[in-house]
Order: structure tokens, then sequence, then C-alpha cells
């Protein structure tokens, strides 16, 4: 067993959104490669999950810095 990573992981260019268990603080990043292709999954996910969308991504870097939009199911 080797040293763990201290760097963090770069990003892929895409659409990222992240999906948690309702009532939880922590979730997975999803990448599309569309902003249409992110919706899809959101509308899926939303049904189950709490899902919040972070954005599109580029060179690692999020484009926009507003703050993310949370999905509640209802």
């Amino acid at each position: 067993m080797g040293r763990p990573p201290t760097r963090p992981k770069k990003l892929k260019d895409g659409y990222y959104l992240e999906v948690r268990n309702t009532g939880s603080n922590s979730g997975i990043k999803i990448r599309r490669d569309t902003e249409a292709e992110m919706m899809v999954a959101v509308m899926d996910y939303e049904k189950s999950k709490d899902v919040v969308i972070l954005g599109e991504s580029v060179n690692g870097k999020f484009v926009k810095d507003s703050k993310p939009l949370k999905k509640k199911k209802k």
C-alpha cells in the first residue's frame, strides 16, 4: 500500500450534478456531456434522491461562480 494522493482530482469538461440520499451531507458527482443530458439525469434522480446542480466545468474549474441550484423532491 502506498501513500494516499494529496492533490485533488481534476474534473473533466462537462456538466456536473451531485446526487445524495435524502438527509445526507455527502453525495456523488455525476458528469454529463451536454446540458440537455444533465437535465434528463436530474429528472430521473430527483424522484428518489436530493440533486444539486453544480454547473459546467471547463479546464477543471466551474464556469459560473454562483451558488449551486438545489432540486428537492416533492
